[in-house]
């Protein structure tokens, strides 16, 4: 694999580079290896990626049922619900009587798993942080730019 592009031998993108196709493929890249890079980041090794986004899910939304969280992180309900096992054992979610449909239950995030998904949002922004500290004033506006155009590409 050749070196990544410094700031001295990047070059402006051809034209053939930004029609929609080749510019797809290299975001995906780009995007996925993000992705990966940032997962790295976490407060601890004792939950896996999709059980800390169930974490992040309860934290971000509030209480759900176990079918919701299901079709939320687009799987079936049995892995869900051993998901959902792990992290009850763990202390992270606790099991609550749904309020209104006494066959459902709730799945709350307890003060733990709060503290989980704040150090590792935490830990995952100095990541990110530090490296943006290493680029240039210039380079930093561009992926603020960016950043909105993603996000404008992610809400369609």
């Amino acid at each position: 694999m050749p070196p990544a592009p410094s700031a001295a031998t990047e070059r402006p993108p051809t034209a053939a580079q930004c029609r929609p196709a080749p510019l797809a493929t290299e975001l995906r890249v780009v995007l996925t290896r993000s992705v990966r890079r940032l997962r790295w980041e976490r407060s601890s090794d004792r939950i896996t990626d999709g059980q800390y986004s169930v974490l992040a899910a309860l934290s971000n939304v509030g209480p759900m049922t176990p079918g919701a969280l299901a079709e939320r992180e687009h799987v079936q309900p049995p892995p869900m619900t051993r998901t959902v096992n792990h992290l009850v054992e763990a202390g992270l979610v606790r099991r609550d009587p749904h309020p209104t449909d006494g066959r459902q239950v709730l799945v709350s995030i307890t003060p733990a798993g709060e503290a989980e998904v704040r150090e590792t949002r935490r830990r995952r922004t100095e990541w990110l942080a530090r490296r943006l500290a290493e680029l240039t004033p210039a380079e930093r506006e561009t992926l603020a730019q960016a950043t909105t155009i993603l996000r404008r590409i992610t809400e369609q």
